[in-house]
């Protein structure tokens, strides 16, 4: 029986509801599309350390992603810039995290991606302040490229929210490329994701979900419509150019040409496969060393590979016809002078096809009458004639990646949710603390034990619970983001909890000028 009573008053001595919960609005009621209330758009700042912003650890970027995170992209591609411009932005794989790293450290930007390639540098970032985030990264591109800003703005494009998810899924369903529907761009998308969640990444909850769905986008668009059949690379492009001009460039048959390539990367061996469909027998690679060339060897048995190393360059290109160029390095491998003083100025005809970024082959090469040279902005007749062919699946295609995009959106919407549901719960235990401590000393004469205690907190506890496991129930099933954002101002509204907020804001204040 005491412990029954206890039990009783402890329920009596709860708060009335009037208490905790205000009348709702009319106004809430019948409102269908509601921007999320002042507290739902928190802004996660770094912490100031002697005047600076200290870089937020991966937990703080992860948290942060709760608190009103907007996705963002800045870049350039080849549909932007030229060549030029791409070349003095370019980061190598291997540099991409630190790139990132320092474009979160001053806690302007919460997360960042780096997604370079032949065709495109793009910056892919969450902030909380849009405008200050992006004058940040712009800056730091300029730095980094040594491109005044100024200058730097009439090459970039910028997009943020769902503007941004759309780019990202296009990216990666390869609608966006030079080639359309080409595979190698979702495998660089995935690279990207991947670094993006290392140990010195800078994607935190945000952007590697994004960059996630983008690759499962770019997958399901590949196995779902027609988009990669018979797409090509620019690799594959670059063998189209030549074979479509050697005739007019070099009077000769494709079938025909002398064929070489300087490097021995993965360009060079999807080249090997195009020109392998196209019926290559023969081709002869320089290279600085021996062990990419061997495996190339080993992956292409039916086709004679001839090894050179770099010292043989200029013989190899003195008894070629068509030369390509994919080399990492980030001068001119052939420029006018180079070849006037290897004696090839005036010779026979000869075209060189580069499709490296930073460029391999000086433009000044097609100052020599003889010499054709072409590079990835080149490439763009190619394109034209694909593109005609596929936009019947570019159609397809982009309805799949609009469900995926969607699929995000919501996603990210339903982070919004968190802190009305954290605040929810914190307002509700702020309430049943304080009524336990009311009822406990009301009930210290009755020398309850350990136990019941206990038992009386586990009741009050599972009282608020179930009291509130209505309200973020429907919080979390609602779908729509339009619904969702009413059903926050609504719950908002209903237990004060922006009055709440100001309220600890002011308590914080308060106690920061004492």
């Amino acid at each position: 029986m005491k412990f029954v009573t206890s039990v009783l008053l402890s329920l009596l001595a709860m708060a009335p509801v009037s208490a905790f919960v205000a009348p709702l609005p009319s106004a809430a009621l019948s409102s269908t599309v509601i921007s999320p209330s002042p507290q739902l758009s928190m802004i996660a700042t770094g912490e100031m350390i002697n005047g600076e912003t200290k870089k937020k650890t991966r937990e703080e970027r992860l948290e942060a992603a709760t608190k009103g995170l907007q996705v963002h992209v800045v870049g350039l591609s080849i549909h932007h810039a030229e060549v030029e411009v791409r070349e003095k932005l370019a980061i190598p794989e291997a540099e991409w995290n630190a790139a990132s790293n320092e474009i979160c450290a001053n806690g302007k930007v919460n997360e960042a991606a780096v997604l370079s390639t032949c065709n495109r540098f793009e910056v892919y970032y969450a902030a909380t302040d849009a405008r200050a985030a992006m004058a940040h990264v712009t800056q730091y591109l300029s730095e980094r490229s040594g491109i005044p800003v100024s200058a730097l703005r009439r090459n970039l494009f910028m997009l943020s929210g769902d503007d941004a998810v759309w780019h990202i899924m296009r990216v990666a369903g390869g609608l966006d490329s030079l080639i359309v529907g080409e595979g190698q761009i979702l495998s660089q998308v995935r690279q990207c994701h991947l670094h993006s969640i290392e140990e010195d990444g800078c994607g935190g909850k945000v952007l590697s979900r994004l960059l996630n769905n983008a690759v499962a986008a770019g997958k399901r668009v590949r196995s779902e419509t027609a988009i990669s059949k018979g797409s090509v690379s620019i690799s594959s492009a670059a063998v189209e150019l030549s074979e479509m001009l050697s005739m007019k460039d070099l009077k000769l048959p494709f079938s025909e040409c002398r064929l070489a390539a300087v490097g021995a990367g993965k360009m060079t061996r999807l080249l090997i496969t195009h020109l392998a469909s196209r019926g290559l027998e023969k081709i002869t690679i320089v290279n600085r060393s021996l062990d990419r060339p061997k495996e190339l060897q080993e992956q292409f048995p039916d086709i004679d590979i001839e090894i050179k190393l770099m010292d043989d360059l200029w013989d190899v290109v003195g008894r070629s016809d068509i030369v390509y160029t994919a080399t990492s390095c980030v001068d001119y491998v052939i420029d006018e002078q180079k070849l006037d003083v290897n004696g090839l100025v005036g010779g026979r005809p000869l075209m060189l096809v580069d499709i490296s970024v930073p460029r391999n082959v000086n433009e000044n090469c097609n100052e020599i009458p003889n010499v054709k040279a072409y590079n990835v902005d080149d490439l763009k007749a190619v394109v034209a004639r694909n593109t005609a062919m596929r936009q019947r699946e570019i159609l397809e295609a982009e309805k799949l990646l609009q469900e995926e995009a969607e699929s995000f959106i919501a996603w990210r919407e339903a982070l919004s949710t968190i802190p009305t549901i954290y605040q929810l719960q914190e307002r509700a235990n702020e309430f049943r603390q304080e009524e336990l401590k009311k009822c406990t000393r009301r009930l210290s004469s009755a020398n309850l034990s350990d136990k019941e205690l206990e038992a009386v907190e586990r009741l009050s506890r599972g009282i608020v619970n179930k009291l509130l496991h209505g309200p973020m129930a429907h919080l979390r099933k609602t779908e729509s983001i339009e619904g969702k954002q009413a059903t926050l101002k609504e719950l908002s509204a209903m237990f004060m909890l922006e009055q709440e907020e100001n309220n600890s804001r002011k308590r914080r204040n308060g106690r920061a000028r004492r």
